[in-house]
């Protein structure tokens, strides 16, 4: 299979850059997966498609304000971090711009020396190992000093940061939002667990390795870079009753579908308490052992994300799905309008 094959047509003017002001009134399509059938609604319409005894798994991992700008200790040069992954201690995987002014040894102020990093290892894409130096605590120096890692695509300023986190954020780590779970409000969460939907949480950092371009033809040579999950065990029996009973899990965002899918596949189709790292990539060919449905956002062309959700309901339907969505002028990618697959 090729990464040409997932490509699709997008008008630029459709990539939205700023969030709607009221969260869930952005656009809802509903698509079947069996039919290829599509249904225009509004996100406050998803808890229609919600019964009682299903399951609804959101991503509580919150983005951490993981973009730094520094200068050079030895020249001055201005350098720009963005913090990808901690490793152990004060050391961290970052990518870096413009690369070719950091090599191993070269130190970098941030916040006139509030904060110091010193790199310790080059990698591939731009990549290089810090280790930070600082007084205090490490995440309060980043919150005083770092800015909301916006994805290049997104051109505007972002005034209110908290739009780019879930309002069920909890759990700091991510370099980006599971952006499906945007279009949440309390209230609407509220509404569909009175309805009797169960609401559970699972925990995957973000990496830019979700969504790093396929720089390889044939999609079997494509490695995704490894994110960091967890799931607690009153999710995990939650999760294994749902099925039992033949209710449905929802999955919000490709994040916490490649969770459940990671945990699933690993223990036999069942869920248990654990946390780890994984690199799954699942594209068409893939045999879905955990979840039921999905609720997400639309995606790059040519994507490991629309590969995903290609996987769930067919290449077909969703190209037809995108090609439908573009011509009626849904807003598309992180602050974009939402799909719900079923």
């Amino acid at each position: 299979m090729k990464v040409e094959d997932f490509d699709y047509y997008l008008p630029e003017e459709l990539i939205a850059q700023t969030p709607l002001e009221n969260r869930s009134s952005s656009r809802l399509m509903v698509l079947n997966k069996q039919s290829g059938d599509i249904e225009h609604r509004t996100f406050v319409d998803v808890i229609n498609y919600l019964n009682p005894g299903d399951c609804l798994v959101l991503n509580d991992t919150k983005v951490l304000p993981a973009r730094l700008f520094g200068e050079k200790e030895d020249t001055g040069a201005h350098v720009e971090v963005l913090l990808l992954k901690q490793l152990e201690g004060d050391r961290w995987e970052t990518l870096v711009k413009p690369a070719k002014r950091v090599k191993e040894g070269t130190v970098v102020h941030f916040g006139d020396g509030k904060l110091k990093a010193t790199c310790v290892d080059s990698l591939e894409y731009g990549g290089r190992i810090f280790e930070f130096s600082y007084e205090g605590i490490f995440y309060e120096v980043l919150e005083s000093l770092g800015e909301m890692p916006l994805p290049p695509y997104i051109k505007e300023r972002l005034d209110d940061q908290d739009r780019y986190q879930t309002v069920y954020a909890k759990e700091r780590g991510s370099a980006a939002a599971p952006t499906a779970g945007l279009h949440f409000t309390k209230e609407l969460l509220e509404q569909i667990a009175a309805k009797g939907v169960h609401i559970a949480f699972i925990t995957l950092h973000v990496g830019l390795g979700t969504f790093r371009p396929v720089s390889v033809d044939n999609l079997e040579e494509h490695e995704m870079h490894s994110e960091f999950y967890q799931m607690n065990a009153e999710t995990a029996n939650l999760l294994n009753e749902v099925k039992q009973k033949g209710n449905r899990i929802i999955s919000v965002g490709t994040t916490s579908t490649r969770t459940l899918e990671t945990i699933a596949t690993r223990n036999d189709g069942k869920f248990v308490a654990e946390n780890g790292w994984t690199n799954i990539f699942i594209y068409p060919g893939y045999e879905f052992r955990a979840i039921d449905g999905l609720i997400t956002n639309f995606h790059l062309p040519k994507s490991t994300l629309v590969m995903l959700v290609s996987a769930l309901a067919g290449r077909d339907h969703i190209l037809h799905a995108y090609e439908t969505a573009v011509k009626e002028k849904y807003r598309f990618f992180s602050f974009g309008d939402a799909m719900l697959i079923i």
